[in-house]
């Protein structure tokens, strides 16, 4: 068949440029990638140590959205499905290169500050957005999966390959440097007197 039959669509009606994507309308396509590019990219940045490395999981993210669109329920929240397989283009990421990564800054394993909710209030997002980044790879990933996305710890330890034990561990390390990165990185935030809490999500 030498001509297609065009797909009519209207950037306004979502489910008719899901469908002329699927059918490979490029203009469909771009819509759809500008919509949701900042959130896509705000996943990416969380999973990745730096722009250039996010920008990558990004655009290979983006790609499987559209090779995996016919698969996507119309009858479901688009975010959640893109979110899944923004998370899972990170994930693989990491495991394909996430052995060559180290730790930005050295951290001796010893008791950290711990800090409250109003400690981060004062830091904008994208200051801890940096800390973050600044974690070991697998720390990331895990604190990411489990504090961030609401993953829990089977599903990590079954998407990264490892035992549970092993997720709980990393969580709790990757928890406790971040607390002390953000005492060294904003030392005015702690004072003397500042009350004991934990920076965590009910682990229940």
């Amino acid at each position: 068949m030498l001509f297609r039959k065009k797909i009519h669509f209207s950037e306004n009606d979502f489910e008719s440029v899901i469908k002329a994507c699927i059918d490979g309308n490029s203009q469909a396509q771009q819509i759809l990638f500008r919509q949701y590019f900042s959130y896509a990219k705000s996943v990416s940045l969380r999973y990745s140590s730096s722009r250039e490395e996010a920008e990558e999981v990004l655009n290979e993210g983006f790609l499987k959205v559209f090779q995996n669109l016919s698969r996507y329920d119309p009858n479901q929240p688009f975010k959640p499905w893109l979110r899944t397989i923004m998370v899972n283009t990170a994930i693989s990421y990491f495991r394909k290169h996430g052995k060559h990564h180290r730790d930005t800054i050295t951290l001796e394993d010893a008791p950290y500050p711990r800090f409250d909710d109003q400690i981060l209030e004062q830091i904008t997002a994208d200051e801890i957005l940096e800390l973050i980044q600044m974690l070991r790879p697998v720390y990331r990933t895990v604190f990411m999966m489990y504090a961030i996305d609401g993953y829990n710890h089977r599903e990590i330890a079954d998407s990264l390959s490892i035992n549970e034990a092993t997720v709980r561990s990393h969580y709790v390390r990757a928890r406790a440097r971040l607390q002390h990165l953000i005492k060294q990185y904003y030392p005015d935030l702690f004072p003397s007197d500042l009350g004991i809490q934990s920076f965590k999500r009910n682990e229940n």
